[in-house]
Parts: C-alpha cells; sequence; structure tokens
C-alpha cells in the first residue's frame, strides 16, 4: 500500500504523435489546395484528398474548413514573424535593417504565394471569427517591429517604434502592395525598393524628433 511521503511521480501523458501528424497533414493539405483554386471553391474533400486522411480525421481536429484555415495561418504568421526577426542583423545601419526585414517578408510571400494570399483577401471577409487571429498578427508584428527598434544600432539613430496607428497603415499598405502585385502576376521581388523605402520614411521622422527633442525643439510630426 503506498503512503503519504512514498508516493512516486505523477507520470503526464505524452502528446499522440500520430495525432499531431494528423494535423499537420491536414494543414499541409489545404496549403496544396489552396495552391490549385481559391479557399472558396475548396472542400474538405480536397484537404483531406490531400492529406491522405479521412473526413472523420479532419473532424476530430478541425470544426470545418473555416476552422482549419485560421489553424493554418497561425502557424504562417509565426513562422513569418521567426523568419524575419532571424534575418535582422541588429548590428547593420538601421535602413539595412528594415531592408533585411522587407525581403525576409518578401521572400515568404515568393515562396507561397496564394497561401500569403488568404491573409489579405480572405481572412477579413470571415467577419468575427478571424478577428482574433487578425488581432493576434498585428500584436506580433508591433512586438517584433518593437523589438527590432530596440536594437542599439537603431537607438543610437534616435529611431523609435512606430505609433500603433502607424504600425496599422504600414502593415496594411504592405499587404494591399503584396496583394495586387500577386493578383497583377508580377514579380513580388520587384517592390523590395518601394517597400523599403516607404518603410525608411515611415521611421526617419522618429529620428527627427528625437534630434528636435534634444534640440528642445518641437516634435515635426506633432508640431508640440
Amino acid at each position: 500500500m503506498e503512503t503519504a511521503g512514498t508516493r512516486g511521480p505523477v507520470s503526464v501523458a505524452e502528446p499522440d504523435p500520430a495525432t499531431a501528424d494528423h494535423r499537420g497533414r491536414l494543414l499541409a493539405g489545404l496549403a496544396t489546395a489552396l495552391r490549385e483554386r481559391s479557399y472558396w471553391e475548396i472542400t474538405v474533400a480536397d484537404v483531406v484528398r490531400h492529406a491522405r486522411t479521412s473526413r472523420r480525421t479532419f473532424y476530430e481536429h478541425f470544426a470545418g474548413k473555416q476552422d482549419c484555415l485560421i489553424a493554418l495561418l497561425q502557424e504562417e504568421n509565426d513562422q513569418t514573424v521567426a523568419r524575419i526577426a532571424a534575418a535582422v542583423n541588429p548590428r547593420s545601419p538601421w535602413q539595412a535593417q528594415v531592408r533585411q526585414a522587407i525581403e525576409a517578408w518578401i521572400g515568404g510571400v515568393e515562396d507561397d504565394p496564394s497561401v500569403r494570399l488568404c491573409w489579405i483577401r480572405v481572412i477579413p471577409s470571415l467577419g468575427a471569427a478571424a478577428r482574433p487571429l487578425l488581432r493576434r498578427m498585428m500584436t506580433a508584428f508591433a512586438d517584433l517591429i518593437r523589438t527590432l527598434a530596440e536594437s542599439p544600432e537603431l537607438a543610437s539613430a534616435g529611431v523609435t517604434p512606430p505609433a500603433p496607428q502607424e504600425t496599422v497603415m504600414l502593415l496594411g499598405g504592405l499587404k494591399e502592395l503584396i496583394a495586387t502585385t500577386v493578383e497583377d502576376g508580377d514579380d513580388v521581388c520587384g517592390i523590395i525598393d518601394i517597400a523599403t523605402d516607404v518603410v525608411i520614411r515611415i521611421l526617419a521622422p522618429h529620428a527627427g524628433a528625437a534630434d528636435a527633442a534634444a534640440c528642445g525643439e518641437p516634435d515635426p510630426r506633432t508640431g508640440r
């Protein structure tokens, strides 16, 4: 009989590798289907066919096609943020860091434009169901921008993170530029220069504001 003080460690069930594998295959199956046709034309049957699983397995993991898409884009967003963070060298001049971030983002779009286009065109149309995903995406990018702006190179140049409203405008403009470029069939890498230039222009006033504050002059953005 086991007594107090002699009880062994509580065992914690390990995740079922098969379950995780099925979920991953279903997400990959949806991504493959998106490369063939639009989200609105895809059925659950398409997803399970590419995933080589059953409809029963699909519904064990997702409530429906929309739920699967949201899960796919959550993972895709996490990967994009990690890709950008890894691509930026904090010791580079701040303008070069901006370009590194843009190149990493655009590079991800070039790798899989159909899936990335869903972020811009499909997710906003899903309404309340997708709102938490959009909020999470905005927060992740805002946190990333804040972290990058805290590097010694940017700090010494007086560059500070853009305000929340500026972040929304910045990301919205970049996403629309990406979407129209992909939809027009143009080379998405062709927008790297203009995107980099615009982001630098948005951040540059922050450096100017810091210089003005040091001299006791009004902030050029606000006049105060």
